[in-house]
């Protein structure tokens, strides 16, 4: 192949400048949301995944990975894969395999698909957490993530976000 053939992209264009202020602002606060409530309740809700969602939310807000229903049920449903992982067969490197491969396949068939939910189990299985961690920090974060994108999105171009709720 060419040089000159592998020097130009075919990538899509950088966004528009406004969209993307806009974007990183909306990213930051969600963000510093859940490090707040962090702060609020002594339980960490900062968690790896969440900057991924907010990427999705604002940065890709049409995406189907980026609807409320992908955000909150995809972390949702892959956590609780994680957990019956973790309950069931403990925490080696085949569960942390298996959680994964199988949260994938619950978010399948629950058309929960979010990308960054499938690190969950990985968290759910180190850190061996507890089932009081579905609600804090996934459930109330991920819902923390929606309702800010819905804010900025449409503060950014109304009636945009969400293209579905459920």
């Amino acid at each position: 192949m060419p040089l000159r053939r592998l020097l130009i992209s075919n990538a899509p264009p950088a966004p528009p400048l406004r969209f993307i202020v806009i974007s990183s602002v909306g990213a930051a606060i969600a963000i510093a949301i859940t490090g707040w409530f962090s702060v609020l309740s002594g339980t960490p809700w900062l968690m790896a995944p969440f900057g991924a969602s907010c990427v999705l939310a604002f940065g890709l807000p049409d995406s189907p990975l980026a609807q409320p229903r992908a955000i909150v049920g995809g972390h949702l449903v892959a956590t609780a894969v994680g957990l019956l992982v973790l309950f069931l067969f403990g925490d080696g490197w085949l569960a942390a395999a298996c959680s994964v491969g199988l949260a994938l396949a619950a978010m399948q068939i629950t058309r929960t698909v979010h990308a960054p939910a499938g690190a969950d189990p990985l968290i759910v299985i180190a850190a061996h957490t507890s089932i009081g961690y579905l609600v804090s920090p996934v459930l109330l974060g991920s819902l923390a993530i929606v309702l800010i994108a819905y804010l900025v999105n449409n503060a950014r171009n109304a009636g945009s976000y969400p293209k579905y709720w459920l």
